[in-house]
């Protein structure tokens, strides 16, 4: 009898490569589990310096895994926000208002000790 893994991985060279063992992104029962994400370049360095640019260049690092598997980070049923501050809280929100649409996804929004960056952004995404 085998066996026949029901995940599998996805990788592009279009977002920050991991910086642990772990994947960018895992497809399994139709959903995309996407790996959390900042505000870093291709090369794992901080791209942006307002807090602004670092929520938008996040949500192109998840856009790039997303569209690897086939998918859209604007189909994101559920997103788990870390912040360095919930200082940046409001402004996140306006964010989110104008980058996704109706329904806007499941949300949870997390104070944490970020090092050297303020937002870091996990998702799962409908296939």
């Amino acid at each position: 009898m085998s066996y026949e893994d029901p995940r599998k991985m996805i990788y592009t060279n279009t977002a920050p490569p991991p910086a642990g063992t772990y994947s960018q992104g895992i497809m399994a029962g139709g959903f995309l589990f996407i790996a959390g994400q900042g505000p870093f370049d291709l090369e794992g360095k901080k791209c942006p310096d307002t807090f602004r640019n670092e929520v938008l260049h996040t949500f192109r690092n998840l856009e790039e895994i997303a569209s690897a598997a086939g998918t859209s980070i604007q189909k994101a049923v559920r997103l788990c926000v870390y912040l360095l501050t919930m200082d940046n809280f409001k402004e996140m929100n306006e964010i989110f208002t104008e980058y996704f649409q109706k329904p806007y996804p499941a949300r949870t929004t997390i104070q944490t000790d970020l090092r050297g960056f303020q937002i870091e952004i996990d998702a799962i995404v409908k296939l």
